[in-house]
């Protein structure tokens, strides 16, 4: 190394357990919610047809992890679209909620109405 390039530290390695009995959960909705010192992710399960949905795994973060966690789900995402082609959303919306919660009478499983429309969710 030159001596005018200060020496670069290292990176300590962090090793993570994955306990043998964590159970993986399935969601296709999440709700966020914050105050200014912490970020709420629940992750739900809500199965066509049905009125009712199950939280299945909450997740609690500061602001700036979660800033961090989106910026890496972005990476990741383009990383995906490049391997496989782009994430189309069905009928993109105005209101994000809607994009999960509301079915053309073109697409598959018809539309709702407002059967199960809350706008606090994401």
């Amino acid at each position: 190394m030159s001596e005018n390039q200060p020496e670069q530290p290292k990176q300590a390695r962090i090793n993570i357990d994955l306990p043998k009995d964590l159970k993986p959960v399935y969601a296709n909705i999440t709700f966020i919610n914050y105050s200014p010192a912490e970020v709420v992710l629940d992750f739900a399960q809500i199965l066509p047809r049905t009125a009712r949905g199950a939280i299945t795994a909450r997740v609690i973060m500061n602001p700036i992890h979660a800033k961090l966690l989106h910026a890496a789900l972005g990476q990741n995402l383009a990383n995906f679209e490049n391997q496989f082609g782009e994430i189309r959303l069905p009928h993109p919306r105005p209101n994000l909620a809607d994009n999960f919660f509301r079915f053309s009478a073109e697409g598959g499983e018809g539309d709702s109405g407002d059967e199960g429309k809350d706008d606090g969710r994401a």
